[in-house]
């Protein structure tokens, strides 16, 4: 029983640590200005106000750079489990030369630091808009490209364990009714790795909304191109930023994240409970 305790008392802390920046960014944000820059700052407000939102969302384009930053994590998401839900297939279902060279490098690539990387894809996205401008720079294209780059990696590695625990039995099971390899990968396999396939488009979906570098690196002079955390730059000023709308802005922006953990709660927790097992 005092284990138990314990463990609970040291669970509440570990929430409260993590969810007390959340507080605060929520309450900066609904601070009045006096208070938010004020030397002694407290940890409530008794004059709530929602002037640091207005500011926020009367940004010029805002509704344009929200509609960017869902094109580019819808994208990424959607392109990242079609293509990881296949590549995992491959990778456990099909033997063929090089294939645990493959899966080393599918390592590998995640231990790279992504700074180390932004330089050598500037000037390779540089080269691409010659050939592809769609994925060049300046385009939001250029955005899914790179974290497709950075997402899949993980991706595959995490929905391959999810593959594997399909018991190839059914498999032929399936063949033996007359289901075709497609409908089999499709109708079958699909639904049954759906936990993982969630597990992985929320990472994916985070890691893409909430991007900062790579869209000051490659969105340059296009100012319709640039997505949601590139408004906030508006807020950072020399001589003094507004803290309230940059909290305020970061508020709004995670108001999305929530509603897609809401929508994939269950099958979420399945998958990373899925993802340990495996």
């Amino acid at each position: 029983m005092n284990r138990r305790v314990v463990a609970e008392g040291v669970t509440v802390v570990i929430a409260a640590v993590v969810a007390f920046p959340l507080y605060w960014m929520v309450l900066t944000a609904l601070k009045p200005e006096a208070e938010v820059i004020s030397a002694d700052p407290r940890p409530w407000t008794l004059a709530p106000t929602l002037d640091s939102f207005v500011r926020a969302l009367t940004v010029q384009s805002f509704g344009r750079y929200l509609l960017n930053s869902v094109v580019v994590a819808v994208a990424v998401v959607v392109l990242s489990l079609l293509i990881s839900f296949l590549a995992a297939t491959a990778l456990t279902r099909f033997r063929f030369r090089s294939r645990t060279t493959l899966l080393i490098m599918l390592l590998v690539v995640q231990m790279v630091p992504v700074e180390a990387l932004t330089i050598p894809l500037f000037f390779v996205m540089q080269s691409v808009r010659d050939v592809a401008p769609v994925f060049g720079l300046n385009h939001l294209g250029s955005l899914v490209l790179v974290h497709l780059a950075f997402s899949l990696p993980f991706a595959i590695w995490m929905l391959r364990g999810f593959v594997a625990a399909v018991p190839v039995e059914l498999e032929e099971a399936a063949t033996l009714d007359g289901a075709s390899r497609f409908r089999f990968l499709w109708q079958v396999l699909f639904p049954l790795v759906a936990p993982g396939l969630v597990a992985t488009s929320v990472l994916s979906f985070i890691h893409a909304w909430n991007d900062f570098l790579f869209a000051k690196t490659f969105i340059i002079s296009a100012a319709e191109n640039q997505t949601l955390p590139l408004a906030l730059q508006v807020f950072v000023k020399p001589d003094q930023n507004d803290w309230g709308a940059i909290m305020a802005g970061s508020t709004l922006m995670t108001i999305p994240v929530l509603i897609f953990f809401v929508l994939v709660q269950r099958r979420l927790v399945a998958g990373l409970a899925g993802a340990v097992k495996s």
